[in-house]
């Protein structure tokens, strides 16, 4: 790890927000079942830690999926790597997501999994950039709006490092764009 990273959002500010996240979540969804879809990687501790702090009945699955096309613009195709292992039809779905930026892969997400006929359908993440939105999408919940800046830890990366720090820096003598 070269790049020094400094930190934008400490581990008890995190720590926080997903707590309170999680009680509202708990109301929202009181007496029913709420089925979490983590994008992964970066979703994966996201995920954990807003589970772990609900007070509802919670089951999980995981998708993988990638936006391809030419440079490091997500085109908003997405092509699933790993799908669901189960259907969701009738279920209340969270997508869980690490960061919402250009909103391209998160609106085509969204589009596939409503065909799918869930009961409903909703994204929460940790990271929100509105500053990059290119794509109209609705985030129901959201932890922090950041800065246009590459972030990293708490699951996200940089060429798969980084992922494991327990709080959000921005990575520093980088020109390198997520």
């Amino acid at each position: 790890m070269s790049s020094k990273v400094k930190v934008l959002i400490t581990e008890e500010e995190v720590d926080a927000k997903i707590g309170r996240i999680a009680r509202e979540l708990s109301k929202e969804y009181a007496g029913k079942t709420v089925h979490m879809i983590c994008v992964l990687k970066g979703g994966v501790f996201f995920m954990v830690e807003l589970a772990k702090r609900m007070s509802v009945d919670v089951t999980m699955d995981f998708m993988d999926v990638s936006s391809y096309g030419a440079g490091t613009e997500s085109s908003g195709t997405v092509k699933v790597v790993k799908d669901l292992d189960e259907p969701i039809e009738g279920k209340d779905i969270l997508i869980v997501e690490d960061i919402v930026d250009s909103g391209r892969t998160l609106k085509a997400l969204t589009n596939l999994l409503g065909h799918r006929n869930p009961a409903s359908l909703k994204v929460v993440t940790l990271l929100d950039k509105p500053d990059r939105r290119v794509v109209d999408v609705e985030v129901a919940y959201s932890c922090f709006n950041i800065p246009d800046e590459f972030v990293v830890g708490y699951g996200l990366d940089y060429d798969q490092k980084y992922r494991n720090l327990p709080y959000i820096g921005v990575l520093e003598n980088n020109k390198e764009e997520r």
